[in-house]
């Protein structure tokens, strides 16, 4: 029993990224489809995330959910990492909140993405559509388990609300 809870926390991998993301395609709506259940989306439903690429070269981030029966939402910047085809960002929130975003699978025709951080400690299924077809659902947690991640702790995030 002592050794669980002094056991040391192995180190996190860094995940591979996509080669490359075409912004202008990224842009648009993403629906949370599952994730790692981040705390500060616990209670919501129907989250959501939409990409606008703005004049001065980044893009404007809303993320939003219902909460309560009340919709939540914050307001980010997002700007792409120099040398990573666009596949890693660092998103400002609150000018002095930054978090990374890495685009880690991507389906070709950017109807699905998989978004992951640097330690592998956040995950995100999305779709630019509520609901994907369990079908390719599977197709993309196999492709993460191949890629490493914990697809077990992932929590499908309900979007029927």
């Amino acid at each position: 029993m002592f050794k669980k809870l002094f056991r040391k926390k192995t180190a996190s991998r860094e995940p591979v990224t996509v080669d490359s993301v075409d912004v202008v395609r990224y842009c648009g709506t993403w629906y949370e489809i599952a994730s790692y259940a981040p705390k500060e989306e616990q209670g919501c439903i129907k989250t959501k995330a939409e990409y606008t690429l703005n004049r001065e070269g980044y893009v404007d981030v809303r993320n939003s959910c219902k909460k309560k029966g009340r919709e939540k939402s914050v307001r980010a910047k997002a700007f792409s990492v120099p040398d990573s085809g666009n596949a890693k960002l660092k998103v400002q929130f609150f000018r002095f909140f930054k978090g990374d975003y890495w685009v880690v699978d991507l389906a070709d025709d950017y109807s699905w993405a998989a978004v992951s951080t640097p330690t592998s400690g956040s995950l995100w299924i999305l779709s630019r559509t509520p609901y994907l077809q369990e079908s390719v659902y599977d197709i993309i947690i196999g492709r993460l388990v191949e890629k490493g991640f914990d697809t077990g702790r992932l929590v499908k995030t309900d979007q029927r609300g």
